[in-house]
């Protein structure tokens, strides 16, 4: 029967009744709403802040040209993507060391906020020499999904850190070794300081924190953590040691053509590693030696050659997890998916 047609007590009737039904469907609306997950958590970051640098006790201990002394920096922080439960940032602050070329003496990053509040352990994802960032970013990205925060970083003059006009042609790793070795010299000191932005962060726990990288990345992951005492865990993908000899003796056309421009030059082997020595992980080995550190090579490495590796594993004591990949450099790319989930596992089990 229509309401029209009802009696006024039963429209009446019926009027309350459907009030009631409607309040009730209101309330469990906000019953379920309120009960409902609000979605991810994340901890907030400011927009821009400061970082304060404090050294250890085993600051003594870390090789003077990688010292700094404390000190506090600035640092922006914007919002630029999700990247499934992962939160990604852009993150910037100026390198501790100022360089006539204005664009480098900037860092800039990009940081994998895992989903929680944490405490989480955290490291720093390192890039390989050619300037292809996919791998680094990848790798951070698999860590913070496996709940481990991670802070990519550009080493200095690449990307955003590229001069303009004749500073343009300048590169960390050149044909010049003392421009290659100030370079390398700056990406330790970048890297400290991206260290000490990680360890402000409230959902980052300052006693689990690491260093990976891949080729130059790999190299840099174990000079650096020779540097930052901070570092616990090292991961070192198809990097090594003793450079210059590698270098020397590496049949690749660039290595060829650096050699002899290097002699044309008046320059000999014994200048070369001068210059070298003390940028190269072999020469502080014995400083890793108390560390975690994963060394993952190549058999049939055609840029680093197995002796590169087998010289850092030694100067280490001879003590890290080392294991071999049946590839070359480039065709190393087969085993990513499997290395991918060895890397996640070795920063994911802490002591």
């Amino acid at each position: 029967m229509a309401l029209k047609q009802r009696t006024p007590l039963e429209r009446r009737f019926l009027i309350l009744v459907l009030g009631i039904i409607a309040c009730l469907a209101v309330m469990s609306e906000q019953s379920k709403a309120e009960n409902k997950p609000t979605g991810p958590v994340f901890v907030d970051i400011p927009e821009q802040g400061q970082v304060r640098f404090e050294t250890t006790e085993m600051e003594g201990k870390v090789p003077g040209r990688f010292h700094l002394d404390p000190h506090q920096f600035p640092y922006t922080c914007k919002f630029k993507r999700m990247s499934g439960p992962v939160r990604v940032y852009d993150v910037t602050f100026p390198s501790p060391v100022k360089t006539k070329v204005e664009a480098n003496n900037t860092v800039h990053g990009h940081y994998y906020q895992p989903e929680g509040t944490g405490p989480f352990p955290a490291c720093v994802c390192l890039h390989i020499l050619g300037g292809g960032f996919e791998l680094s970013e990848m790798s951070a990205n698999s860590l913070a999904r496996q709940g481990i925060a991670a802070l990519t970083i550009k080493m200095p003059y690449y990307a955003q850190r590229r001069g303009v006009g004749e500073d343009r042609y300048r590169r960390m790793i050149s044909f010049v070794p003392q421009h290659t070795a100030e370079g390398m010299t700056q990406a330790v000191l970048d890297i400290r300081q991206a260290t000490a932005w990680l360890m402000s962060r409230e959902e980052v726990d300052a006693n689990r924190l690491g260093v990976t990288g891949i080729s130059l990345g790999g190299i840099m992951s174990a000079l650096s953590s020779a540097a930052e005492p901070r570092f616990k865990k090292v991961a070192i993908y198809l990097g090594g040691g003793n450079l210059a000899l590698g270098i020397w003796e590496n049949p690749h056309p660039h290595a060829k053509q650096f050699r002899q421009q290097w002699l044309k030059s008046g320059g000999t082997y014994e200048s070369f590693l001068k210059i070298m020595s003390p940028v190269d992980p072999h020469t502080y080995g014995h400083l890793l030696q108390n560390r975690d550190v994963l060394m993952v090579v190549a058999k049939h490495d055609e840029i680093l050659p197995p002796k590169s590796a087998i010289a850092l594993w030694e100067s280490m004591g001879k003590k890290p997890e080392l294991v071999w990949l049946d590839s070359g450099h480039i065709s190393a790319a087969l085993y990513i998916f499997g290395e991918t989930q060895r890397l996640t596992t070795f920063f994911s089990e802490w002591k």
